[in-house]
């Protein structure tokens, strides 16, 4: 697989995994196209790269939560005339607590991130992929694509999709020059966790240690990557040997002693 002089456009890109790929991808001289909504972060990170690596890095500020806002960030790479070959569909977020306890408006927002800009996103830039012929597509999703996950019930649906999903779509597009990955990590030492008010004790995984598992599947076409061993057993295995309503109750009671 070939890095060096294409174009990666990276969602969530200001932080945590997101910036985690920008400096990889940087450092196998890609270029870049960094979207987050904090302008000052993805500036600082752009000034950061260009110097250490000699790429083109771009910056679009987009809240992609919101209505339209994917299409718009299309638009802007088409308008700057951005040939990009690799997307990273990073960008997510979680609620925690009871469900009734969080707002419908939050859930929303929530859904609209995690699933529609994955969908909206892949859309735009597909074609162009198809065109050349080539293409790679790494959709972030969790080791919660696996089984439900109490207290967190929307974010574990919605990171189920972009696992079906990304499956998917690399049955379609194996064969046409499109490699398509779900990256599942487990928890990982980031500010995802803070986000939502909460933290995990322990086992975090360093968001360089799972951007280059992601990388080395996606060369290897896999399908979906789990980093760790733990993470991989828990998610591949335990699902296939425990009824669905046990494993929901197992989960539910484990995530609630994570956290802190």
């Amino acid at each position: 697989m070939h890095y060096v002089g294409k174009t990666a456009l990276i969602t969530g890109a200001s932080s945590g995994i997101g910036e985690s790929f920008a400096h990889e991808l940087a450092s196998r001289k890609m270029n870049l196209v960094l979207v987050a909504r904090s302008e000052d972060k993805l500036q600082a990170l752009a000034t950061q790269l260009r110097d250490r690596h000699n790429i083109s890095v771009e910056v679009i500020t987009a809240d992609l939560s919101c209505e339209g806002e994917s299409l718009r960030v299309y638009e802007e790479a088409q308008a700057r005339q951005l040939n990009v070959s690799m997307l990273v569909n990073n960008a997510g977020f979680s609620t925690h607590g009871a469900f009734e306890s969080i707002s419908s408006h939050k859930d929303h927002q929530q859904v609209m991130l995690n699933v529609l800009s994955v969908v909206d996103l892949t859309h735009a830039f597909i074609p162009g992929m198809l065109a050349k012929g080539e293409g790679s597509i790494i959709n972030i999703g969790s080791t919660t694509s696996f089984y439900p996950l109490p207290r967190q019930a929307v974010y574990a649906a919605t990171k189920a999709f972009v696992l079906s999903f990304s499956e998917a779509l690399w049955i379609e597009y194996q064969k046409r020059g499109i490699k398509v990955l779900a990256l599942c990590p487990g928890a990982t030492n980031t500010d995802f966790f803070n986000a939502m008010g909460r933290d995990v004790v322990t086992g975090k995984h360093s968001p360089q240690k799972v951007v280059r598992v992601g990388l080395l599947a996606l060369e290897h076409n896999r399908h979906y990557v789990i980093p760790g061993f733990r993470n991989s057993f828990e998610s591949n295995i335990l699902p296939r040997l425990l009824p669905r309503a046990v494993l929901a109750t197992l989960v539910g009671s484990v995530s609630q002693r994570a956290f802190k």
